[in-house]
């Protein structure tokens, strides 16, 4: 369904509906339920396609009827039962049906759209009376083989009344509250949390901000208040503010922790500026205006606490920034409607939330809001997690755990957010050096699991995927993986990632983020192909298996049927369907695929079985010297493989000649037009930057970013950059002008300014390390 673009031509998305209008995500697999009044418009939309979708519509008195919307049920409410079970939001809506005496058993449900339906489907119903609906996206785990993955869906709800819902609410609890209190815009509220109880700032309306202040309880009755402290707070995390992971806290002066974060789904905050003062007011001619440090101190009189003339605070949902000249720049903040950030409190507390009143600047997008205040007991259970977003209008979702997560915190606490997952970045039992060197010398395991998947079917999926990416998948053979680009139509990259033809209509595409799948969604509906590209990132997780003995471990636990290559017969950029064990086992997907330069497999499975294929792998792996590897460790092989990494080596105004890929276009080979190709045909006619290797002479580490310049002039800029231990020298991946890219050339790289400290370096031909990829082809007497 599309919005409505605004007169003034600001787009807002995710921000703003028309009135009366609501909008319910449904995760695939997963359900939702939603009050809904006579006459409301109900619209179920099919995002990927062939999703099947159930509704069920529940009268006051709790009875399941059909007719509450105007339908007739066709079936028993069996996917939403297996819903209630499987996922958070099918129990959330359980107990909700379960605290409202709602048999959701002896109901009938409505079953909408099939296998066929197309991306942007909808149904279309009219509330006859009030009552609850739930729908659900039901659908069952996919194995590796398969494609029949479970997809999202939107509920759409336009009220007959607008008035019945203020445009945004504020959203359920995440638990009982002990305090749920709002806060309108130019007050402050005061309140007292307990160790390890938390705290929920929460932005009602969206572009709000609201100044937070902690002190400890026990400074406060000694007489001597001590408070959070935004710069001892940079200085302890090494951030400008705090996020969920190892740099989460809080610190005072004295460099005692007060408050953690532990969720985060805005992720733009301030710890520059003041709480707004009264001087900031008079300044500009706003005398006497209502501001947060006056109401600070109000607050803060019965504590004892002295009054200041401007309150350091940290400030939850202010967007600041710095510029190239060292200014502090303020904007409209990032959060949405509905945005929070959870704290636990890490000692007793007396806290200050405030509703900034500021309306003379885009602080709060011009017109100040309400913000929410909760707190929960200590007794609760809140996972760390920092929001994003597929789509920009899409509701944020918190950092998931992958199928293997449990797996690899058994070796370590290190773990980093990664394209929406937590992911281990190291593992301090082995060192990021012992995991570099047990893949280099014997075998490593990875997650990477992030990685997105998509399933692309239908008669026309052929010409579909050869009309999107750069390679000729014509010539792909079933059982073959093919790396390539995708590219815009001005020849910029949008994502890379690997092509599996599973069939001669089915192929998965695996690539670095969910913008390429959606890139083919949409050019399948503009080309008029019958072909469906379905997400299937949530039903297939994978580790890599990288190194010499990665082979012989898998070879000892995996069984392939007699019609499909087994593990010691796998040729490179190959894959195949295993059982762990023997027949009747595990269904995974093993490909002969890595990111390390190094002998290397994939092994995919369904997130649920993740624990077995992990256990496994390990086991097996011992006699091997098996080693876990986090992302640090990765980094330092894949640079010296000269692997591109998306943000680095490329991005959407980077074409794959100038990210070092340009063997992925074969222009002259491939006959089919294909996007972004005649603007591809131009850049390699004129190329103007290419990617180079350079050998930096100092054991100082180039950043990503850092400027390479010839003499006083820039001529180009470092894409990444390690300490190669297996070559013992500091070596680089730089885009430079086209003219400077001979082998040979001395080059500078610049530091500070560019211009005060310089490293010599010279470019050398990439990968810096085996150019043949004789180890990734397994031959390691080469």
């Amino acid at each position: 369904m599309e919005l409505a673009v605004p007169k003034r031509g600001v787009l807002t998305p995710g921000l703003s509906l028309p009135p009366g209008t609501e909008r319910h995500p449904v995760p695939g697999g997963g359900s939702r339920a939603v009050e809904i009044h006579a006459g409301d418009v109900i619209t179920v939309e099919d995002r990927e396609g062939g999703q099947v979708a159930e509704l069920v519509a529940f009268t006051p008195a709790g009875v399941g009827d059909p007719g509450l919307i105007g339908a007739v049920g066709n079936c028993g409410p069996e996917g939403l039962k297996a819903t209630l079970l499987e996922t958070a939001s099918g129990r959330g809506v359980a107990r909700a049906l379960g605290a409202a005496g709602f048999d959701l058993g002896g109901a009938r449900a409505v079953r909408v759209f099939a296998e066929g339906s197309r991306p942007g489907d909808t149904a279309r119903f009219v509330a006859q009376g009030g009552g609850l609906l739930v729908v659900g996206a039901p659908g069952g785990p996919m194995t590796p083989d398969a494609q029949d993955t479970v997809t999202d869906l939107l509920l759409w709800i336009n009220r007959a009344d607008p008035a019945f819902k203020r445009p945004h609410c504020a959203p359920d609890p995440l638990a009982d509250p002990v305090i749920d209190r709002n806060i309108a815009p130019g007050e402050a509220f005061i309140y007292e949390v307990p160790k390890g109880a938390f705290i929920q700032v929460l932005d009602v309306q969206g572009r709000e901000c609201s100044d937070f202040q902690a002190f400890s309880a026990r400074s406060l009755d000694a007489g001597h208040p001590r408070e959070i402290d935004p710069t001892a707070t940079r200085s302890m995390t090494g951030r400008i503010y705090p996020k969920p992971g190892l740099a989460a806290k809080y610190w005072t002066v004295d460099f005692e922790p007060l408050v953690e974060i532990v969720q985060d789904t805005c992720g733009r905050h301030d710890t520059f500026g003041l709480a707004c003062t009264a001087r900031y007011y008079d300044d500009m001619g706003y005398f006497g205006h209502v501001n947060c440090t006056d109401n600070i101190n109000l607050s803060l009189g019965p504590y004892g606490v002295r009054p200041r003339a401007g309150w350091p605070a940290i400030n939850f949902f202010f967007n600041t920034l710095l510029d190239a000249d060292h200014g502090i720049v303020t904007d409209e903040p990032w959060s949405r409607p509905g945005d929070y950030v959870l704290l636990r409190a890490l000692s007793d507390l007396v806290c200050v939330s405030t509703a900034c009143p500021d309306d003379i600047d885009p602080a709060n997008g011009w017109t100040p809001t309400d913000i929410q205040l909760r707190t929960y007991g200590a007794a609760e259970d809140f996972r760390r997690s920092i929001g994003w977003r597929k789509r920009p209008e899409d509701d944020a979702i918190h950092t998931q755990e992958t199928g293997f997560h449990a797996s690899f915190a058994a070796h370590t606490r290190d773990f980093i957010e990664y394209n929406g997952y937590w992911l281990a970045n190291s593992f301090p039992g082995t060192g990021t050096l012992g995991e570099y060197w047990a893949c280099r010398e014997r075998a490593a395991i990875m997650d990477l699991s992030p990685l997105r998947k998509f399933e692309i079917t239908g008669p026309d999926a052929l010409a579909l995927m050869n009309a999107c990416v750069t390679r000729n998948i014509e010539k792909l053979s079933v059982g073959q993986v093919v790396y390539t680009a995708v590219c815009a139509q001005h020849g910029g990259m949008i994502d890379d990632g690997t092509v599996f033809r599973l069939g001669d209509h089915n192929f998965r595409w695996i690539g670095g983020s969910d913008h390429s799948g959606m890139f083919l969604r949409e050019q399948a509906a503009a080309l008029g192909l019958d072909a469906h590209v379905r997400s299937s990132t949530d039903q297939l997780h994978n580790v890599a298996l990288q190194g010499r003995h990665a082979r012989a471990i898998l070879s000892q636990i995996f069984w392939t049927p007699p019609d499909r290559a087994s593990v010691e017969d796998l040729g490179w950029f190959r894959f195949t369907i295993a059982r762990l064990g023997d027949f009747s086992g595990t269904p995974v997907m093993i490909s002969r695929t890595g990111y390390t330069g190094e002998l290397g497999y994939e092994i995919f499975c369904h997130p649920k079985d993740a624990p077995e294929v992990f256990d496994a792998i390990w086991k097996a792996g011992q006699a091997y010297g098996l080693k876990p590897l986090g992302m640090a460790a990765l980094d330092m092989l894949r640079i010296e493989a000269g692997l591109a990494f998306a943000g680095h080596e490329f991005d959407d105004q980077t074409d794959p000649f100038e990210a070092g890929i340009g063997f992925t276009v074969p222009l002259k080979s491939k006959e089919a037009d294909f996007s972004g190709r005649e603007a591809l045909l131009e850049r390699k006619a004129h190329p103007q930057r290419k990617l180079v290797g350079l050998e930096v002479d100092a054991t100082t580490v180039p950043t990503h970013g850092d400027c390479v310049r010839l003499g006083r002039v820039q001529v180009g800029v470092i894409t990444s950059a390690t300490r190669s231990p297996i070559l013992g020298k500091t070596i680089a991946l730089a885009r430079v002008e086209e003219i400077h890219a001979t082998p040979g050339t001395e080059l500078q790289i610049g530091q500070l300014d560019g211009h005060q400290k310089r490293l010599t370096a010279r470019v050398v031909p990439f990968p810096h390390f085996d150019p043949s990829k004789s180890r990734a082809k397994g031959d390691y007497d080469a």
